[in-house]
């Protein structure tokens, strides 16, 4: 039982240290909670994405990712040039502020179009980024096989990172919210995303 705990506590611990950085994925959920905007379904979509690509990488399909580079630069190229557009659309939003503060605190129309649009960025953000495959499926599957038969706590452990740290930073968000309350301050959020989308496009696509 102790060294199921210590493998699970491990990949804790390494989850965490490949997703808590400043990324494309990140940036989104911070604004979606910022926003109050779809967050439980944003939230829910990355942490299950997450357990899934970690599955997959602890049942061994590590090899088979890197075995395809061709697939890997696809996806680059349409992650990248999906990037570059999102990151031109908040680029946008700093010129053009757009959305209201809403009654429950959010802003945006905070209807049914505006949670589709985030579950549809949300997944785009998550799929067609090459690196998640690399860093969660290949790079974790690896780590977690050193543990043989506690490879699977491995997993739990770094599965549960995602949740953690989505949830903390999706609804830790809304809170962030009294010191966004100017059109200033959306604009320099609507700033530093689109910068870190726009760099991380680049990045992609000359990488592939």
């Amino acid at each position: 039982m102790n060294n199921a705990l210590a493998a699970a506590a491990a990949g804790f611990g390494t989850g965490l240290s490949l997703i808590v950085a400043i990324g494309a994925q990140n940036a989104f959920v911070l604004r979606q909670g910022v926003r109050r905007d779809a967050v439980l379904a944003v939230v829910g979509i990355c942490a299950l994405s997450d357990a899934v690509l970690i599955a997959l990488g602890v049942g061994g399909v590590g090899a088979l990712v890197v075995a395809w580079p061709g697939a890997l630069t696809a996806v680059g190229w349409i992650g990248g040039a999906f990037l570059l557009g999102y990151g031109a659309l908040a680029a946008r939003r700093v010129f053009r502020p757009a959305g209201a503060l809403r009654p429950d605190g959010g802003y945006g129309d905070g209807g049914a179009g505006s949670r589709r649009r985030a579950v549809l960025t949300c997944l785009a953000l998550t799929w067609l980024n090459p690196h998640v495959y690399l860093d969660t499926v290949f790079l974790l599957g690896s780590v977690a096989a050193d543990r043989g038969p506690l490879r699977w706590d491995f997993g739990l452990g770094a599965a549960l990172a995602s949740l953690a740290w989505f949830a903390a930073l999706g609804f830790g968000a809304r809170h962030l919210g009294r010191f966004l309350a100017s059109p200033r301050a959306w604009r320099v959020l609507d700033g530093l995303v689109a910068a870190v989308m726009i760099a991380l496009g680049v990045s992609l696509i000359a990488g592939s």
